[in-house]
């Protein structure tokens, strides 16, 4: 694609997922995810049923009189966004890939951000790291890293979610909201996550293609491995092939939900032909 081109693919994406972040997600995601602590507000006169604890005995010493700390909830977060960019992602058998789907789910997420002046990052994956972008806040930051995941090409295809996860704990020192979007079909990354959700918040999205849970039976096909470029001939006629894949596949499927689940991490799974409006609105709501 050329410049114009892309600039009319992110301008289009922006109308959709500005959209339903500001009509749909913002109130959500803001009750969602709390702040990083309580800060101080002021200090007013003690009345009657206020926590003796918060007595401020230095201003209460002053005026000869109680006075309390007032706290606020301090609301603003640093949001990170994770994005498998690997050779598996280019895939899609009905009107989207999965990469566009992903791209769709972490512009909305980044809106909603900054519905609530909040930062947000991004890190691009495959098995290592193909970008960073720091947080920050503002339309023009999103608008950029929405260009980045339409445009970005990556120099590996394959995938490595321990090592985006490592590089996660090593650059992040304060709590953040992480957003981790991948197909997760692989493993290995248990102590990884284990770490990471230990000071993040961290949550899994699986965007996946209904092609890929089952192979059908078509006969002989020349199959492409779109993370090793390998291609090579497959009889999904066979039912052992089949049966081999599915377990395969439900395998990864299994490891994903058990391990976020273990770490205490919260998972959403969306398949590129269904509603990720309705499955992101159920998991806010579900954590609320």
């Amino acid at each position: 694609m050329d410049t114009k081109e892309i600039l009319k693919k992110v301008r289009k994406i922006e109308i959709k997922t500005r959209r339903l972040s500001n009509h749909i997600f913002s109130g959500e995601y803001h009750t969602s995810f709390k702040g990083r602590g309580m800060t101080f507000s002021e200090v007013r006169q003690y009345q009657y049923g206020d926590d003796v604890r918060a007595i401020d005995w230095n201003v209460t010493a002053r005026y000869n009189e109680p006075y309390i700390k007032v706290f606020e909830e301090e609301r603003e977060l640093t949001m990170m966004l994770m994005v498998d960019c690997s050779g598996s992602e280019s895939f899609g058998t009905t009107n989207q890939f999965k990469s566009e789907i992903v791209t769709e789910i972490a512009a909305t997420l980044a809106f909603s951000s900054t519905q609530n002046n909040d930062k947000v990052g991004l890190i691009l994956f495959s098995d290592g790291i193909e970008l960073y972008i720091p947080p920050k806040k503002g339309k023009s930051h999103v608008l950029r890293i929405i260009r980045e995941l339409i445009e970005f090409k990556p120099k590996s295809k394959k995938t490595d979610l321990a090592q985006a996860l490592k590089f996660l704990s090593s650059i992040m020192k304060k709590k953040a909201i992480v957003f981790l979007i991948s197909d997760f079909m692989v493993k290995e990354y248990e102590q990884t996550l284990k770490i990471a959700s230990k000071k993040h918040d961290v949550t899994g999205i699986r965007v996946f293609d209904k092609r890929e849970e089952v192979i059908p039976n078509l006969g002989i096909v020349n199959m492409l491995d779109a993370e090793t470029g390998e291609t090579f001939l497959v009889d999904t006629s066979a039912k052992t092939v089949r049966m081999n894949y599915e377990k395969y596949y439900k395998e990864n499927v299994k490891y994903f939900t058990e391990t976020f689940s273990k770490c205490g991490s919260g998972t959403v799974s969306s398949r590129v032909d269904e509603n990720y409006v309705k499955k992101l609105l159920g998991y806010f709501k579900a954590r609320n």
